[in-house]
């Protein structure tokens, strides 16, 4: 397992703790943040492996919140991916562009995420 430490970063808890819950049950440290800025703030800190990020949330969205995280030198090699209900073309796209390594639509399977992390 070369990635220890996983990010969740929801503003719902019922898909906080349903992804927290497949991430810690599969060995991993979880942190986890409510919304973009706390995602940033928390990266900081904590320095995870991996983030998984929802795009729809108040305040700091995370596209935003991935620009920040992937725009600073000291976090940029943190891999951001999106975990989230907006699956088109479009949002995959833009969530490349914002320096996303990943997008998992929701609803998604366990294997989605686990094989995710692992393939990072």
């Amino acid at each position: 397992m070369k990635h220890n430490r996983v990010m969740i970063v929801d503003d719902s808890p019922v898909e906080l703790q349903h992804l927290k819950e497949i991430v810690s049950d599969a060995g991993y440290q979880v942190i986890t943040a409510t919304n973009g800025q706390d995602a940033y703030d928390k990266a900081k800190t904590y320095r995870p492996d991996v983030i998984l990020m929802d795009v729809v949330m108040d305040g700091v969205d995370g596209f935003e919140a991935c620009r920040n995280i992937t725009g600073d030198k000291d976090l940029s090699n943190i891999p951001v991916v999106f975990v989230t209900s907006k699956n088109q073309r479009a949002d995959r796209v833009w969530g490349e562009l914002q320096g996303g390594k990943a997008m998992i639509s929701k609803p998604y399977t366990q294997d989605q995420i686990l094989d995710t992390i692992a393939a990072l």
